[in-house]
C-alpha cells in the first residue's frame, strides 16, 4: 500500500455519494469498476476492492433529485491503483467495452483515466508515478512541466494482455476534488483548522492540499463559479467523505482549532463532523 494512506500520514479513506437509482450504481461499480460488495441493504451499499474496506458508500436517494449543475461538492474522486500495469488492465477493459472516457493524462505525478458514473459522479483511477521523481520546489510540487495527455500505448503495453476482471485488493481512495464556492476561507479551513499543506496552488482557480509530502489527498477548485451555491441535500452527488487524522494531530486539537476559529461541528461516533466553508461534509477521525 502507498505510505502516503496509511499511519502515521492522515488521508481519505472513503467516500459517500448520493444516487437516485441504487441498482444501477452498483451494477456500474461492480460490473464496469471491478469493486465488490461488502454490505447492502434496500438503500445503501457498501463497495471494496479487498473484501474488509469500504472504500465507497452509496446512498440511494428518497425524493431525489438529479446532480445539479454550477454548484460545489464532488469534481471527482480518485480510486489509486497500485502500479501502472493495473493501470493498463483496466484502461485496456474501457476500451474493449466502448465505456465513455473524459480523458486520460499524465500530471507527471501519477497517469489517470477520467469517467463518470451513470448519475453524473466524477470519477478517476490513477496510478502514481515514482514519488522520487516529483518535483518539489520551495515546498511546492511542479505538475505543469511534465502535465499533458497519457501514453495510452505505453500504459496499455503495461498490462502485458493480462485481463482486466476486477480491481486489485490494494486499490485505495486516492484522494477527493471538491467544486468550491471560494478559495480563501477553504485554504484557511484545510490548512489552519485541520493542518494541511498547500502543495500546488493554482491562483484563483484551486488548491491541492495533503499531508506527509503526498501530492494531494484533497483538492478544491472554483471552476464552477465564484460563489458557487451548495446542492440541496436530495441532490445525486457527494453525501461526505471520510479524513483519517495525521498521528500528530489529535481530535482534541481539531476540536480546539474549531472552537478557536468559530467554526461549527459536531461530534460523532466516529469522530467530528463538519462542513467545510463550500458546504463539503466531512467526518474526520482518528
Amino acid at each position: 500500500m502507498s505510505i502516503y494512506h496509511q499511519p502515521p500520514i492522515g488521508f481519505v479513506s472513503s467516500v459517500s455519494i448520493q444516487v437516485l437509482n441504487l441498482q444501477r450504481a452498483i451494477e456500474f461499480y461492480t460490473n464496469t469498476l471491478g469493486l465488490t460488495v461488502l454490505n447492502q441493504d434496500e438503500y445503501q451499499v457498501e463497495l471494496s476492492a479487498n473484501g474488509k474496506d469500504s472504500l465507497l458508500s452509496i446512498v440511494q436517494l428518497e425524493n431525489g433529485i438529479k446532480k445539479m449543475p454550477r454548484t460545489t461538492g464532488l469534481y471527482h474522486f480518485a480510486l489509486l491503483l497500485p502500479s501502472r500495469k493495473e493501470l493498463g488492465k483496466i484502461l485496456n477493459h474501457f476500451i474493449k467495452n466502448l465505456i465513455p472516457l473524459h480523458g486520460a493524462s499524465n500530471h507527471g505525478i501519477s497517469e489517470a483515466i477520467y469517467l463518470s458514473d451513470p448519475e453524473g459522479n466524477g470519477i478517476e483511477i490513477a496510478s502514481d508515478t515514482d514519488p522520487k521523481k516529483w518535483k518539489w520546489k520551495n515546498g511546492q510540487l511542479d505538475v505543469f512541466s511534465e502535465n499533458g495527455p497519457m501514453d495510452v500505448k505505453s500504459v496499455l503495453s503495461e498490462s502485458q494482455d493480462e485481463e482486466f476482471t476486477k480491481l486489485p485488493a490494494d486499490t485505495i481512495m486516492g484522494h477527493i476534488h471538491l467544486h468550491g464556492s471560494e478559495l480563501k476561507n477553504i485554504r484557511r479551513f484545510y490548512e489552519e483548522a485541520l493542518g494541511m499543506d498547500v502543495v500546488i496552488d493554482l491562483p484563483r482557480q484551486a488548491l491541492f492540499f495533503s499531508y506527509g509530502k503526498y501530492h494531494h489527498h484533497l483538492a478544491v477548485n472554483v471552476w464552477n463559479g465564484i460563489g458557487a451555491p451548495t446542492p440541496p441535500s436530495n441532490s445525486v452527488g457527494l453525501r461526505n467523505f471520510l479524513l483519517r487524522l495525521p498521528d500528530s494531530i489529535s481530535l482534541k486539537e481539531i476540536e480546539s482549532n474549531f472552537m478557536n476559529m468559530k467554526i461549527p461541528y459536531s461530534t460523532v461516533e466516529k469522530g467530528i463532523n463538519v462542513t467545510d466553508p463550500s458546504g463539503n461534509n466531512i467526518i474526520i477521525y482518528s
